[in-house]
């Protein structure tokens, strides 16, 4: 019988070190400990003599990391009959063991192009980890929640060393906060060598780019709108027996108060329970949603959003073969005041476990399922588009968590006038919707468009291009938002090029770490 001793302490720091780092995210945006904790992670690199034992430095750092950073998808394991909600946590944890795959890359990296000069270490790791968060955000579809570049952020109205991103792309943001932690560790060492003035140059550097009130100009937009936040909470959104409660408190939040008057009207991700396109068998329409004709459905809803208004919806489409249902899409529907459908989105990057079960034939024997129960899968769309809807502008979607992956929210062949992004967020406690309320805000700043959030519970919120949060609404509070959207920046350079941008810096980087290597040598 194997016995398993304590973990030693070396390892046990590193793990708290990867936790630490995970509270400069939202909701506690301590970044420092972030600072601190990479500035230790670089330490730890430093002085390790074998290649596993640097890959296994960065795998316990991202173990600790995802396990704090993801602690949110366990709450959605008390919304659903399917799992024991204790299986939650375990899934975070599984999860983080996976995701700490990428952290111990970029150490592997580090540690290999820096092994023979010290000095090329902090830019040989800043730019592996740049590499490692762009693979993570599209190996296995990709799961790009939280990359560092988040705890650059400031306060609503200040987006801080967050507002670079558009130079850098949101992965080469990470790399200079990596960068800042090395700074921290260098700081520290020379404080040991009793080199005070060096010390506080160190420390002082990286804080005052993390606090610098960085800011663009506030210009105002001409295109009026209504976003809806109705707060319908989690454990009642798909229950049959709440959906005309439902749609009435939805639908008295989106009265026009100035009627004729052209405007947007936007309601959340699942904000319709019921299907709005004809052609499916009538048990569709009469067992699973309220109203059982599809056309009095779009002409109630025209009714409340009024002439002159164009709602952007999220709702449920039907696949069907032969007459018989294959599967659903999550969409956005466009509806003008006569119940018309003007257009509409399929969401491309769908959720595993959330929104489709991988390999169902295997894992569904064995007890695992979906958080939504159901047998049908959602199917992914063909990924972003932009529609153009004449006076309404020129509107690109983003459905949920497809808004964290940088580089894949707009079509950049045909550039909107502003993002939608409706999200269902009530599964997620109160670290999730913070998080993906700042992760919306950095898809804002890199592509200099503004960002519409319209959420089930919250946080809704209008933010503009430099990512400065104009407008909200907190979780669990039911209300609109009237205003005018935001106009959209000049593409910026991120815009342009996408992470081709991030990678060229991490090009650069690479390049200062092999110039560093190759002076030892002579």
């Amino acid at each position: 019988m194997v016995r398993l001793g304590p973990i030693p302490r070396p390892h046990l720091y590193t793990i708290l070190a990867g936790a630490l780092a995970a509270c400069g995210f939202q909701p506690l945006g301590l970044w420092p400990f972030t600072l601190a904790a990479l500035g230790f992670l670089v330490h730890r690199i430093d002085v390790t003599r074998t290649w596993r034992q640097a890959l296994l430095a960065g795998w316990l750092f991202g173990v600790g990391h995802f396990t704090v950073g993801n602690g949110w998808i366990a709450t959605a394991f008390t919304y659903q009959a399917e799992m024991p909600a204790w299986l939650g946590w375990i899934a975070v944890f599984l999860l983080a063991l996976y995701l700490a795959l990428y952290p111990a890359l970029a150490t592997l990296g580090g540690w290999w192009l820096a092994r023979t000069r010290r000095a090329a270490l902090l830019p040989a790791f800043a730019a592996c980890w740049i590499v490692a968060e762009w693979l993570r955000s599209w190996i296995f579809t990709g799961f790009a929640w939280n990359p560092l570049a988040m705890v650059t952020l400031g306060g609503f109205e200040r987006p801080g060393l967050a507002l670079s991103a558009q130079w850098l792309g949101t992965y080469a943001l990470s790399g200079l906060v990596v960068l800042l932690g090395g700074w921290w560790l260098f700081g520290l060492r020379a404080w040991g060598k009793g080199n005070r003035w060096g010390a506080a140059a160190y420390a002082l550097g990286p804080a005052i780019l993390m606090v610098l009130p960085l800011h663009g100009e506030r210009r105002e937009g001409t295109l009026p709108f209504t976003l809806v936040q109705p707060d319908v909470r989690q454990e009642l959104l798909n229950d049959p027996a709440n959906y005309e409660n439902q749609f009435r408190d939805t639908a008295a939040l989106s009265l026009h108060r100035a009627p004729g008057e052209r405007r947007l009207v936007l309601w959340p991700e699942s904000g319709v329970p019921d299907f709005l396109r004809p052609g499916y068998a009538r048990f569709w329409y009469e067992e699973t949603t309220y109203a059982a004709d599809p056309a009095l459905a779009r002409e109630r809803i025209g009714r409340v959003i009024g002439p002159g208004s164009l709602l952007f919806t999220g709702t449920t489409d039907l696949e069907q073969r032969r007459g018989r249902v294959v599967g659903a899409w999550n969409v956005v529907t466009a509806l003008d005041s006569n119940g018309a459908i003007r257009g509409g989105y399929a969401k491309a990057h769908l959720v595993p476990y959330g929104e489709y079960l991988p390999m169902r034939t295997i894992l569904e024997p064995l007890g695992l399922s979906r958080l939504v129960a159901g047998s049908i899968d959602f199917l992914s769309g063909p990924g972003p588009r932009t529609v153009d809807f004449g006076p309404h502008g020129k509107a690109g979607f983003q459905i949920c968590y497809e808004i964290i992956f940088s580089g894949q929210v707009v079509d950049r062949a045909n550039r909107p006038d502003y993002l939608f992004n409706p999200s269902n967020d009530g599964w997620f406690g109160s670290w999730g919707p913070p998080q993906h309320l700042a992760q919306a805000r950095m898809r804002a700043i890199e592509e200099g468009l503004p960002v519409l959030r319209a959420t089930t519970t919250g946080i809704s919120a209008v933010i503009d291009a430099d990512g400065v949060v104009r407008q909200f609404l907190p979780q669990h509070r039911a209300g609109r938002i009237d205003g005018k959207v935001p106009p959209a920046h000049a593409p910026t350079p991120f815009a342009r090029t996408g992470n081709a941008l991030a990678l060229g810096w991490a090009a650069i980087l690479l390049l200062i770490a092999l110039v560093a290597t190759r002076a030892r040598k002579r």
